[in-house]
This record gives C-alpha cells, sequence and structure tokens, in this order.
C-alpha cells in the first residue's frame, strides 16, 4: 500500500564555517536555526515533523521562505539523511525540485528524455515506449529536438513534468515551479496530477500558490523554521481565505 510516515522527524546539521553571532540561537533566513556557538555551531532545519498520508492524499507544503518546505520534500526523497525521528515511504517515488535536475543544457529535448530516463533506472525499452507520449504531453512541437539552452522556463517545466509522471509514479514530490507556463498546460498539469491521485497515488507539492493548493490538495502541512504549525484538511484551512489569494 502507498503511504507517508514521519514520526518526529529531525534534521540538524553542523555548519562547515565559523559564524559571529550575536546570540546562542536564531532564525536562519534560509530555513531551520542556528544553535551553539564558535566550532559547535548546527543548524536545525527539521524539528519534530509527524504527520501520516495514504493512497489518494495530495499535501500542499505552505510556509514562508526558508520554513524547511524544500528540505522537507528531499529528506522524503532520500536525499538528506533523517538526525532524528522516522521517515517510512512506500511506493515507487519520483520528484521535481529543479527543472534543470538531471538535464544537460547542451543536449537536446529528446536527448534528455533519454539521460533522465536512465537517471530514473528506467530501461531502452521502458523510454523508446514512452517517448512519444512524453514529446506530445510536452507539446514542444520541433523544439524537442533543439537544446534545451534555446528553451524558456516555461518550455523546461512542461519537459519535465511531462517526464517526470510517464511512468505515473506512485508518489510525486513537487516544488514551487509547477505553477510556471501557460494556463493551457497548467490545466493540463493538474488534470494529471489528479489521475494519477485518483490511481491510488500520492502528491506532495510545496508552493507559493494557494489558489494552485487550493484546486490540487485535500490536505495542507505548513512549516515555520523547521516546526510543524498545522497539518489538516485543505478545505479546513483555506475556508477562511478569498479566491483570489
Amino acid at each position: 500500500m502507498v503511504s507517508i510516515r514521519a514520526e518526529n522527524l529531525t534534521l540538524t546539521y553542523r555548519l562547515r564555517r565559523r559564524l559571529s553571532l550575536a546570540r546562542n540561537t536564531m532564525p536562519l533566513p534560509h530555513g531551520g536555526r542556528i544553535e551553539g556557538t564558535g566550532r559547535t555551531q548546527h543548524v536545525r532545519a527539521l524539528e519534530g515533523v509527524s504527520f501520516a498520508l495514504e493512497a489518494g492524499d495530495r499535501l500542499g507544503l505552505i510556509g514562508g521562505n526558508g520554513a524547511g518546505k524544500t528540505t522537507l520534500l528531499k529528506t522524503l526523497y532520500g536525499i538528506f539523511e533523517p538526525t532524528g525521528g522516522a521517515v517510512d515511504v512506500r511506493g515507487r517515488t519520483d520528484a521535481l525540485f529543479n527543472i534543470n535536475l538531471g538535464f544537460r543544457r547542451e543536449a537536446t529535448g529528446r536527448r534528455n528524455i533519454v539521460l533522465r530516463g536512465l537517471i530514473n533506472g528506467w530501461t531502452d525499452e521502458q523510454i523508446s515506449a514512452r517517448m512519444d507520449d512524453i514529446v506530445a504531453f510536452s507539446e514542444l512541437g520541433d523544439f524537442i529536438d533543439m537544446p534545451m539552452k534555446a528553451y524558456s522556463q516555461g518550455m523546461a517545466a512542461r519537459l519535465a513534468f511531462s517526464v517526470a509522471t510517464s511512468l505515473e509514479p506512485e508518489i510525486l514530490l513537487m516544488d514551487e515551479w509547477i505553477g510556471a507556463g501557460d494556463p493551457e498546460f497548467q490545466a493540463k498539469a493538474r488534470k494529471r496530477m489528479n489521475e494519477m491521485a485518483e490511481k491510488a497515488g500520492i502528491i506532495v507539492l510545496a508552493s507559493h500558490n494557494h489558489q494552485l493548493l487550493r484546486r490540487i490538495c485535500n490536505k495542507v502541512l505548513k512549516l515555520d523554521h523547521g516546526k510543524v504549525e498545522h497539518f489538516g484538511p485543505a478545505e479546513e484551512y483555506f475556508a477562511g481565505e478569498k479566491e483570489d489569494q
């Protein structure tokens, strides 16, 4: 059964350089908190994060810049290893943290589909079988055979999303950029994400776009300096917000 469970999840790492601080503990502008003094300083990026997701859940991660959203996504994906608590992710997982991740600017869009597929562990047969569908969904047309350095951010985003969702991962972790691009593609992307969730999948989407999250997600987790400030139904959380927020 597809699921994500985090129990008292904590991520702390030591600073590599010495900082001079007026206080022993202060907020970090890029997430977490700096604690300690001198050579023993460390960053507490996540602290006591607990939540559970089941098949069909679409979680919206919200919070200010530096709240810990991307750090949590990367911990769920296994890029960061927690220093405390536990995280259990069950299901075939893919992630979109950066539209350039796994892509080469000098290579064509078509070649980058192959490269990203190989990174994901796909076989040559799987890549070949899905190539036409990926190209069609991306709507890149003749640009698919041009170098990615000629792509706009929206074009690169369309290609990255098309590749990441082509094998229907059971769990999809995404960062803010999915809101980029033209409205027509955004609508098509939302439709695909909803279809994935209906097929017993889980989506975790970090975004500042509450309108997007309101339309996609059924749960919300709000972080503040690495701590959970709220976790619950999206309808309940967004009830007091205006539609145009």
